[in-house]
């Protein structure tokens, strides 16, 4: 059992993924998306690849003409780990449904071409779409069978998903890592397209199922009501990656008060005072150690608006500092070395929109720095809130001298016109649902 989608809906959906991605990630410049078939074959199949441009204003689409993916294909015996052969960055996504990073191509442990030393792939990321079985009513098929790897072992057996497509994104050199923003949103994109995908799935379903069922409108309304609904894909990813983009002109705008001061972040120093006096707490246990760090280094990565900054520090790290603190004995100046970094967090929060620090930054006009300050650090409730279209409009502004603001504007425009359209449609859908039923209702 797998998706059976026809070619030219796949393709678009596929190029239409790939396009998002290049808006999403700057450095991301090739993208290509395969296929994984039936059980047990779980044949690989490149559906499409697509190269944008340098000004990234076109993408080139098509496939290699050598690739061992390309049509027909590869079966899972050809790619699985095996003793004999070299190990693919595929049959880790597939098999274990788990992605793979490239982030440093000469130590690759899984680039068929450093181990038959051919040369070296490139900074990549690989990303599994995983449905789950429920959703394609697995167990109506009790007699399926599940693909085995080289020593015999059922895969995915006691997994809740199955692997429809891979994702495999090209970077600049250096430009991707593990656990990083850019793997952070493919996998989000990666379960959008899932959804997409079985929406086409259940769509298709739907159809066959409302041949048969032409006598029985209300069971063919019900099945054309789930597939409709799994077709919209839930706005709040799109609205998450509208606050990331807004987050991410937070981040442009301290950079360049930092450069323009010539200063250090406070938060940057805040972090590594924390560092050093965790390092010096012998007692405690490296889960603990482990997690305060990981809440740390995560908070250097995030620009959020004050008031959920201030939210964020307490609840991920004042509060278990507080405890770390109570519990262990720790001298009077590194205690008081801690609280003072905390403090500096949370007025690292208002850097931004410092007047102390904004008031000597000559390179915008005044009014149209306020207003650009008063903007960026308001915290966005929905995408229809009318701050969206202003933050869009004075981005058109080209006397607001900032890193990508081009970009930045694209970026919010197409998400916000993305989210107004599954808005509107799944209002039309309820409304259609609703007419159909009623209709059916009226003459019974």
């Amino acid at each position: 059992m797998s998706l059976e989608i026809e070619k030219a809906v796949l393709e678009k959906a596929c190029k239409e993924m790939i396009e998002t991605i290049f808006i999403c990630l700057p450095n991301a410049f090739l993208g290509t998306i395969y296929s994984v078939g039936k059980m047990p074959d779980l044949i690989v199949e490149r559906i499409t690849s697509g190269l944008i441009s340098d000004d990234r204003k076109t993408i080139s689409w098509g496939l290699p003409a050598n690739s061992v993916y390309n049509p027909p294909g590869r079966p899972w015996i050809e790619y699985r780990d095996q003793p004999d052969r070299p190990l693919e960055a595929m049959s880790w996504c597939v098999g274990r449904q788990k992605s793979w990073t490239a982030e440093d191509p000469d130590t690759d442990a899984r680039s068929v071409r450093r181990q038959m030393e051919v040369g070296l792939e490139d900074y990549h990321h690989m990303e599994p779409v995983l449905v789950r079985k429920s959703d394609l009513n697995l167990d109506e098929y009790p007699a399926l069978e599940y693909p085995r790897n080289y020593d015999g072992d059922i895969i995915w057996n006691d997994s809740d998903y199955i692997v429809v497509a891979v994702i495999k994104i090209h970077f600049r050199p250096h430009a991707i890592t593990m656990n990083s923003h850019e793997t952070r949103v493919i996998k989000k994109l990666s379960r959008s397209l899932g959804t997409e995908l079985l929406s086409y799935q259940l769509r298709q379903d739907s159809m066959e199922a409302m041949e048969k069922l032409a006598r029985d409108r209300v069971d063919a309304c019900n099945i054309l009501s789930d597939s409709l609904r799994n077709a919209i894909t839930k706005s709040g990813l799109i609205f998450s990656l509208l606050k990331q983009e807004v987050g991410y002109l937070r981040a442009q705008w301290e950079h360049v008060l930092l450069s323009h001061r010539n200063e250090k972040s406070v938060k940057e120093e805040a972090v590594k005072k924390l560092n050093s006096v965790l390092a010096d707490i012998n007692e405690v246990d490296d889960e603990s150690r482990e997690l305060l760090t990981n809440a740390h280094n995560r908070y250097l990565g995030l620009w959020l608006p004050p008031e959920q900054g201030e939210r964020w520090l307490e609840m991920r790290i004042e509060d278990k500092w507080n405890k770390l603190l109570n519990r262990y004995h720790l001298n009077d100046d590194k205690r008081a070395m801690a609280y003072q970094a905390i403090n500096e967090l949370k007025e690292s929060l208002e850097y931004g929109r410092d007047p102390a620090v904004i008031g000597n930054y000559d390179k915008i006009p005044e009014d149209l720095k306020n207003t650009w300050v008063n903007l960026i650090y308001e915290d966005i409730e929905s995408f229809e809130a009318p701050i969206v279209d202003r933050i869009i409009e004075i981005l058109g502004n080209p006397l607001l001298v900032i890193p990508s603001r081009e970009r930045s504007q694209k970026n919010l425009i197409q998400l916000k016109a993305l989210a107004k359209t599954m808005n509107q449609l799944e209002k039309d859908t309820n409304f259609l649902l609703h007419q159909v039923l009623n209709e059916d209702g009226d003459k019974s």
